[in-house]
């Protein structure tokens, strides 16, 4: 029914499925390649190959863009944080996310913390370009057409 190729397919994605769903857990790579129906070595190359990450940079990775997650919308310790995404240690989750991010997180914090200003004001700043141009009111089409006319 399947190609080896795509049945081999199938089985990394469940692994990384796995990855997603459990990423706060202990994965080890024997547990992700039992899932994948493989050996870890051969596991880690296939996975590389397909994904461009090994496994354990994948699952680094998702557990580090959670905790941006996290560090963005909560006031929670960043120790908290760590434990609550799958690190033991506070001293490698800092490690790991200054690697990932490029500051720690609590320069991260600090960066992406949100301004304190009235919504209308955020509305009209993140509004994309030429929204004017696309109102439904027709005030922009009379005004493009009175500057076009007279000119």
């Amino acid at each position: 029914m399947f190609t080896p190729r795509e049945d081999e397919n199938r089985r990394l994605l469940r692994a990384r499925d796995l990855i997603d769903r459990s990423y706060a857990e202990p994965l080890d790579t024997a547990a992700l390649a039992r899932v994948a129906h493989m050996s870890p070595s051969h596991f880690i190359r296939r996975f590389r190959a397909v994904f461009g990450e090994t496994p354990r940079h994948y699952l680094q990775r998702r557990r580090v863009e959670r905790a941006c997650a996290l560090l963005r919308i909560t006031t929670t310790p960043v120790t908290d944080i760590a434990r609550g995404v799958g690190y033991e240690s506070l001293g490698t989750f800092g490690r790991t996310f200054t690697a990932i991010i490029g500051c720690s997180p609590t320069a991260y914090r600090q960066r992406v913390a949100p301004v304190p200003v009235p919504g209308c004001f955020v509305r009209r700043w993140t509004r994309p370009i030429g929204v004017a141009t696309l109102s439904s009111f027709g005030e922009a089409r009379a005004t493009a057409a009175v500057v076009s006319s007279g000119s």
